[in-house]
């Protein structure tokens, strides 16, 4: 419990939605979450037990860096961009942040969600689960299951892809659904930019385009903001960066 907070931006959190005063946190889950990075200052505030995890966790963190760094230059290529554009524009390091989800079984699963919908704040998610269905996104209004794929990762695109690329890719609405039979465990390792980033569309692809569709926030304000509020589904994005509001 030494690592439980509320607080959205503490380097390491421990959260739980089965007791919370938060009253719209209603979700059927136990998360754990913390920085990683290449050069990390938050590795040594991670738990001591197990005893392994600091360098497990540290081993795979750098394994699924190198794997980001292959999928943004694709994107960067696929939008006209040099390949490493996009990985120039999260600065020196970026932002890494891994956060551990347990999902218990449910005796009334019809009755509540495991995670509510919602859009990743950065660039790309990279998860893995432990087999048990449950991730679900959203698309032409319909919730579509995820099926778990062995030996595969699930790559979620978030909204800071979708801002840098002035809304020719999209975030992925996603939520997690529970089940009265067996627990689901999910690691998903988010990337972003450095916190104090300006978060905007790419230049060459406003000149392109003639207009930017989104308006320009600090990184950090945006996952302040967007961790904060209450409403769900894409609706953070839409209000903080759309440029028609």
């Amino acid at each position: 419990m030494r690592y439980c907070s509320e607080n959205v931006m503490d380097p390491v959190r421990y959260g739980t939605s089965l007791n919370t005063t938060r009253k719209h946190a209603l979700h059927w889950r136990d998360f754990l979450r913390h920085y990683g990075g290449l050069v990390s200052h938050t590795y040594h505030l991670s738990p001591d037990n197990p005893p392994t995890y600091k360098h497990i966790t540290k081993e795979y963190l750098k394994e699924v860096w190198q794997l980001r760094v292959k999928i943004f230059s694709a994107i960067s290529e696929g939008l006209g961009l040099d390949p490493d554009y996009i990985e120039s524009s999260l600065g020196v390091e970026g932002t890494q942040i891994i956060a551990a989800n347990y999902y218990p079984a449910c005796p009334e699963p019809n009755k509540t969600l495991g995670l509510a919908p919602h859009s990743d704040h950065g660039g790309l998610t990279i998860l893995m689960d432990n087999g048990i269905p449950g991730l679900q996104i959203k698309h032409n209004q319909t919730w579509y299951s995820v099926p778990h794929v062995p030996g595969t990762f699930v790559v979620n695109l978030g909204d800071y892809l979708e801002v840098l690329s002035n809304g020719k890719y999209k975030s992925v609405e996603h939520r997690a659904v529970v089940n009265a039979e067996a627990a689901r465990i999910s690691i998903a390792v988010g990337h972003g930019p450095k916190m104090d980033a300006i978060v905007q569309p790419a230049s060459p692809l406003i000149k392109e385009n003639s207009e930017s569709k989104y308006r320009p926030i600090v990184y950090k304000d945006y996952i302040r903001d967007q961790q904060s509020t209450i409403k769900r589904g894409k609706s953070a994005l839409h209000e903080i960066m759309n440029n028609n509001i």
